[in-house]
């Protein structure tokens, strides 16, 4: 099975090519950037280790490789700076974003080709993705709250000392700053959250606040985020090629579940070959499932805006096409009308010139 990554060079694409490998799933891993040398730089690196780890083709390409894909993961974009809300990115990252969406549909998808959007912002550009890409709903998957569950998870289990791969959880919604902490789905090895020693509210509070900023706070440290969602990444491919129907929070085109329909935005999805399977929808308390609605707005909302922007961006150029057009009529229809005005040199007029009477009438 081949995996190509657009954004391959990159610290996001690089990692996710790595826990591909050492995951031994993937047979051909092949990286897409418009860097081509940190590309080459980082295939040789991943193919030195090739002999300790599995037998994998990995090399650099360009898009022409999608043809041959089965699955195609964008990590592209651009980088989030230190407290600059993901939503803040979008009007850095669309227009890079479906740029790519359309070279790839020129190019053509290869039959059955799974599409994974990483870059953010997720949800938006996992929307833009459904809408551009020419892809089914079902073969289109944003990485969505995977990672911010992922997060969430590991700082119970550090706060509670016990095994992260005991602790069971959910983050639903926005990956962003509307994200829904699900603490009524919380269990540690079957055992509710709540009843364990050291929960309280205020350690609720303190988990929820860790994990909304746990993105900025990398960013902040080393630059950017990048094992966590490799493996995270690695969760999905995995779950897609094995036909794991695994229940996953990712970002899908969603049709009434919870109430919420026409974005993408993260449910627990049933993820296996073809991609999506299946939504489930997990049982909320009250105020969970009145948050999630308001995720659902706020992006929403903000999707809202990108079409209003890219409708008008698409507007302006037509009437700037529209206008070249006139122009251009508008001097073919001059000429017409002075190449009618010149009459035909007769016998008695051999050698004159016929002068139009307003030229004439300047000329004197």
């Amino acid at each position: 099975m081949k995996v190509s990554i657009i954004g391959g060079g990159g610290v996001v694409g690089s990692t996710a090519a790595f826990a591909l490998q050492c995951g031994g799933v993937v047979s051909e891993i092949c990286l897409i950037d418009t860097n081509k040398e940190l590309a080459l730089g980082q295939a040789g690196d991943l193919l030195h280790g090739s002999s300790l780890v599995a037998d994998q083709r990995i090399y650099v390409g360009d898009l022409e490789e999608i043809r041959t894909s089965h699955l195609v993961i964008i990590t592209a974009g651009l980088r989030r700076k230190p407290d600059e809300s993901r939503l803040d990115l979008i009007n850095r990252n669309v227009d890079l974003f479906l740029n790519i969406i359309q070279q790839a549909k020129q190019i053509g998808w290869r039959e059955q080709t799974m599409l994974l959007v990483v870059s953010n912002p997720v949800d938006v550009l996992t929307y833009l993705a459904v809408q551009h890409s020419g892809l089914p709903a079902s073969r289109v998957l944003g990485l969505g709250t995977l990672l911010d569950t992922a997060r969430f998870r590991s700082f119970i289990a550090q706060r509670l000392n016990v095994p992260a791969t005991q602790v069971d959880g959910w983050i639903l919604g926005e990956h962003g700053d509307s994200m829904v902490p699900i603490w009524s789905s919380v269990r540690i090895s079957g055992w509710p959250v709540q009843q364990w020693p050291g929960y309280s509210p205020q350690f609720e509070r303190e988990i929820e606040e860790q994990t909304r900023k746990a993105g900025a706070e990398m960013i902040r440290l080393k630059g950017a985020s990048a094992f966590a969602v490799a493996l995270s990444i690695r969760e999905v491919v995995h779950a897609v090629f094995l036909d794991q129907r695994r229940l996953l929070p990712v970002s899908t085109w969603q049709e009434g579940k919870y109430g919420v329909q026409g974005i993408c935005f993260s449910v627990p999805t049933i993820v296996g070959c073809g991609g999506v399977r299946g939504q489930m929808e997990l049982p909320l308390t009250p105020r969970e499932h009145a948050a999630l609605l308001q995720s659902g707005k706020v992006l929403g909302e903000t999707i809202r805006q990108v079409e209003n922007r890219l409708n008008k961006t698409s507007q302006s150029a037509v009437q700037t096409a529209l206008h070249t057009e006139t122009k251009s009529a508008e001097s073919r229809q001059t000429l017409a009308k002075l190449e009618r005005t010149r009459l035909p040199v007769g016998p008695n007029q051999q050698g004159q010139r016929h002068i139009p009477r307003s030229a004439w009438q300047i000329a004197r």
